[in-house]
This record gives C-alpha cells, structure tokens and sequence, in this order.
C-alpha cells in the first residue's frame, strides 16, 4: 500500500516541477520582420491591467506593441532583414491607484512624473548576419507634452517611443 501512495506523490510532484519550468518560457511576438522576446514579464515594473485578465492584457499589449514597431520598421528595413528585440523591462507611462471602492478595479492615472520606460536589447539581422545591434533604456520624460494630436490608442506612449527610437536610431543606419 506504501508503495502506490509514493509512485502517486512522485508523479504529482514532477508533474508540478514540470508546470512550474513551462511556466518559465519567455513569450515571443512576431509580426512580419519584427520579432520581440519578452524576458520574465513577472518582473516588469509595470505592466498591471486595470480591468482586464493580466495574462490577457499582456498578450494584448505584446501584440499591440510589436504590430505597430513592425508598421515603422518595415518603412525602412529591406525584405531580407529582421528586427529582433529582447525586452527586460517595460514601465507603461502612469501609474496604478486604488479607487478605495468606487470602482472593482484599480485606475491607471497619467502624469507627468510616471514616464514610460522601456528596456531591451536589439539586433538587425541580413539573414544570419547581424547588421546593426545594441542596448537601449528608453523614457520620454516629455511625453506629455509631445505636440500630437490627441491619441486614445490602447498603449500610444509605449507605441511612440519604439517607433521613435526606431526612426532616429536604427533607420538611418540601414
């Protein structure tokens, strides 16, 4: 009878250990010559949802983010090139505030003092070759006060500073 109950915990106990490693995969985003790896999101500083599943909301704004960097890169790269980001750490402008009650969900408030930030390295490949490659810490501590028209785009300050990034620092060495 021992035997059976210790073969039982064994198996739950690896099958657990084997959840907890798949867990662990770093997500990918790919949309044409875009390629973004998303290195351990858990330990972003700040990626919160204020009303929608977190693991949908992230999926979401992976998506979002890497189908708007490829609409600027493919402008400018050639059809045989790749843009390949590893991101380490994402700080989406604003910051999350309880509401104390007054709604079920916490709110993102956006200030001037909560700038986006964003982290990661990067390498524009032609073919196997790596053309261009780098790291970046980017922040716009200006970014409200960018003169543009109003954007109610779901994670516009992030969008912009990619995109600008791209446009000044990669695009003119291709």
């Amino acid at each position: 009878m021992k035997f059976p109950m210790i073969l039982l915990a064994g198996i739950f106990v690896a099958g657990s250990a084997m959840a907890d490693e798949a867990a662990t995969v770093d997500p990918q985003t790919e949309n044409g010559a875009v390629k973004i790896t998303w290195q351990e999101p858990k330990k972003f500083r700040d990626i919160k949802s204020s009303g929608e599943l977190q693991s949908r909301f992230e999926n979401r704004m992976f998506e979002t983010l890497t189908k708007e960097l490829n609409k600027q890169a493919s402008k400018s790269l050639k059809p045989e090139q790749k843009l390949e980001l590893v991101v380490t750490d994402v700080d989406m402008a604003g910051d999350m505030r309880p509401t104390f009650g007054a709604t079920s969900n916490d709110l993102r408030v956006v200030k001037e003092i909560y700038p986006p930030r964003i982290s990661f390295s990067y390498q524009v490949l032609e073919g196997e070759q790596v053309v261009i490659a780098g790291d970046e810490k980017l922040t716009n501590l200006n970014f409200m006060n960018d003169i543009r028209p109003v954007n109610d785009r779901p994670f516009s300050h992030e969008i912009r500073l990619l995109t600008e990034w791209f446009d000044k620092q990669v695009a003119p060495k291709l």
